[in-house]
């Protein structure tokens, strides 16, 4: 099975190679091979993780040299959950995408740049998940990156280059960092191969190890959008398309937490930056949803929800037992595919109205039921309302919190459950404003379709690209929703609720990887003994 390990990051590029040689006619050809890939991908990851948790982990030396010198991928239970749950978000944002028809109908976001481009993205993910040493992290980055640049900007308006340019910058700027932390760590230690890191990390000097950690960390911490280190985010993302915004809101700033979780476990034992990473979890909590409470465009509203929420994660990590790594790898599976789903769910409104700002819209829950549903139920999720499985990570992080003990745990407790309140609160403010009022009047545009009856299926396209939203007593501006995008989003929904139903063995997987990644033992002698 170890064979199988490349396969994640390897079937991408080529089939992206494949994609850059069709002609932009065979747009059909383009749809079927990417949406084939990806579901290999998914078929692969899913045969990982259940051999990882089998046997230990899955190593591969490429070309058969060893570290220090080969490059070394590792899938152990950690990699493999983080690669099938990315897997399975990409594929269903790739089915929205699709639909929504930013890939193939929008001239500005041609089909022949946006499958490669997110083809080149899963890859990059992949290899992030996968890398068993420091260079090829970068490298996996840096690849992400690049088509994330692609992405993000897609269609070149205005505002989302403006936008762009900003993630570009930050994203640069955290590159150089990592560059950084990976000279000191060579220059100390003579190797970047995680196996080998592990060993001998322990054995330098106090303040050369801290200097390398904190340098991995603050990287890291950019990528995970971790306050201070988040401003970027609620202004990059929000201006993208709505399945972009959603990959990269659900996925990208959690390689940063995978990158932590695998740095501090692995290569600085001991939990020596406790204090400091609860007191970025506190703040990243505290800030993170205080910024959602004062924001009145759905989009900007979620992605500060977003920063929030990192915060459960690192302070799962900074507890450094099994409960808390634990609760912090159930978290993070969950908060990918929730955050995933709220965005895709966003991105229906916008589709259906013109606009995520909230103070424009209205009625919904009579006009768009389903739409309302799929709504609700992410949103409860990510509030953490029993029994679903944003209630069940945030009770194992508190449990792990509680059993530490500790003045920093205990405040963190508090701030946990404050958090969780003021979610609540801001999931009920936009299901009041957008679900449950009547619609706000406003007057007509000149662009405006109107539309006496409420079934999107009977409104005519708005071909300029969005206009507003209700403007009167039953009178209704809408657009079509495509009926495959409403698809997508429901599985996404359903994925959500499955960690509710397999709860007993997703945290028991949470579980054998805390302890794998505690013990530190399994994956060094995986991989020096391979």
């Amino acid at each position: 099975m170890n064979s199988l390990v490349p396969l994640p990051v390897v079937l991408p590029l080529v089939v992206c190679g494949l994609t850059l040689f069709i002609g932009p006619r065979l747009r059909w050809l383009h749809r079927l091979i990417t949406v084939g890939v990806l579901a290999a991908v998914v078929a692969v990851d899913v045969v990982l993780l259940v051999e990882a948790d089998r046997t230990g982990p899955l190593v591969v030396h490429l070309g058969d040299f060893g570290p220090p010198l080969g490059v070394t991928l590792v899938a152990d239970r950690l990699a493999a959950l983080m690669l099938l749950v990315s897997g399975a978000v990409t594929f269903i944002v790739l089915i929205y995408a699709m639909s929504q028809g930013m890939a193939d109908r929008e001239e500005r976001a041609p089909i022949a740049v946006f499958h490669p481009a997110y083809l080149v993205l899963v890859a990059g993910v992949s290899l992030t998940f996968l890398a068993g040493d420091l260079v090829n992290l970068y490298v996996g980055f840096e690849i992400m990156l690049m088509a994330s640049f692609v992405l993000l900007t897609v269609g070149a308006t205005e505002p989302r280059v403006r936008a762009g340019s900003t993630y570009v910058v930050v994203s640069l700027v955290s590159s150089l960092v990592f560059l950084c932390g990976i000279a000191v760590t060579y220059a100390a230690v003579g190797t970047v191969n995680f196996a080998q890191l592990a060993q001998r990390m322990p054995e330098l000097p106090l303040g050369v190890s801290t200097l390398a950690e904190v340098l991995l960390l603050t990287v890291f911490g950019v990528k995970a959008a971790a306050f201070p280190v988040a401003a970027w985010l609620p202004d990059s993302y929000p201006t993208a398309p709505a399945p972009v915004t959603a990959v990269f809101a659900g996925l990208l700033t959690k390689v940063g937490v995978y990158s932590m979780i695998r740095a501090d476990t692995l290569f600085f034992p001991g939990n020596r930056l406790s204090g400091a990473l609860m007191a970025v979890a506190f703040a990243s909590m505290i800030i993170g949803i205080l910024g959602a409470v004062a924001q009145t465009d759905l989009k900007r509203l979620l992605s500060f929800t977003l920063v929030s929420h990192i915060g459960f994660m690192l302070y799962g990590l900074a507890l450094g037992t099994p409960g808390g790594i634990g609760g912090a790898i159930v978290y993070t599976a969950h908060h990918i595919t929730v955050q995933t789903t709220l965005f895709l769910a966003a991105g229906l409104l916008e589709k259906r109205y013109g606009t995520t700002e909230l103070t424009r819209l209205g009625g919904t829950m009579r006009s768009a039921p389903l739409l309302a549903a799929l709504w609700f139920v992410p949103a409860m999720n990510l509030a953490g309302i029993p029994p679903l499985s944003g209630f069940l990570g945030k009770l194992g992080l508190m449990r792990a919190g509680a059993a530490a003990g500790g003045a920093w745990s205990y405040t963190l407790l508090a701030a946990a459950a404050v958090t969780s309140l003021l979610t609540l609160y801001v999931m009920a403010k936009v299901w009041n404003l957008v679900f449950w009022r009547a619609a706000p009047a406003q007057p007509p545009s000149e662009d405006d379709v109107l539309e006496e009856s409420d079934d999107p299926d009977s409104a005519p396209e708005d071909s300029g690209g969005g206009g507003a939203v209700a403007t009167a007593v039953s009178v209704r501006t809408t657009m079509r929703v495509p009926r495959v995008m409403t698809a997508a989003t429901a599985a996404a929904v359903a994925l959500g609720l499955s960690y509710t139903l397999l709860a007993t063995p997703l945290t028991g997987l949470a579980d054998r990887s805390a302890a794998e990644l505690l013990a530190r033992t399994p994956y060094v002698e995986a991989v020096l003994d391979q």
